[in-house]
């Protein structure tokens, strides 16, 4: 069990920020199934943009472990050739996730380029890989997990176990 106590509502306010700034004409979001797709959805009816949803079950590096996913959560609405994507995810740690979905991301098109933003980066990247922007920073032990929720209200909340 952990201490830490994040105010996911709060983070929420300084990620629409930090979206907002990075916004351009043609920027759509897109939010990593399932933490981001919120983060997506909720971003998208606030500052008035396109989004959709990307999965990471076709591009895993783990499936030996994991298994494959049954559902594929995928939706683009848009075209993705030439558009601005931001990527949006809740909690960034060894960086296998972006990878994956980036390759998915690619899979339809093109974009003009790629930013990611995350409410929460950990750290403990095992890839190159680092957001554009994220609302907060933490240190957590290898074993404990930061996981977002999203109550009946559409509310933001973590749980760390």
């Amino acid at each position: 069990m952990s201490d830490l106590k994040l105010d996911a509502e709060a983070l929420y306010l300084e990620l629409k920020k930090g979206v907002q700034r990075l916004l351009t004409a043609d920027t759509a979001l897109v939010g990593i199934w399932s933490g981001g797709a919120w983060l997506a959805e909720r971003l998208a009816a606030d500052l008035g943009v396109a989004a959709g949803t990307i999965s990471s079950a076709m591009h895993r590096d783990d499936f030996g472990s994991r298994g494959l996913a049954k559902a594929d959560h995928t939706k683009l609405p848009f075209e993705v050739n030439g558009r601005h994507i931001v990527l949006i995810d809740d909690v960034l740690y060894t960086g296998r996730t972006t990878r994956a979905v980036i390759n998915e991301l690619f899979d339809f098109g093109r974009p003009a380029n790629v930013q990611l933003v995350v409410l929460v980066d950990r750290g403990g990247r095992e890839l190159p890989i680092e957001p554009a922007f994220s609302a907060a920073r933490v240190t957590l032990d290898r074993a404990q997990q930061l996981r977002l929720a999203r109550g009946e209200d559409g509310r933001f909340s973590f749980e760390v176990k």
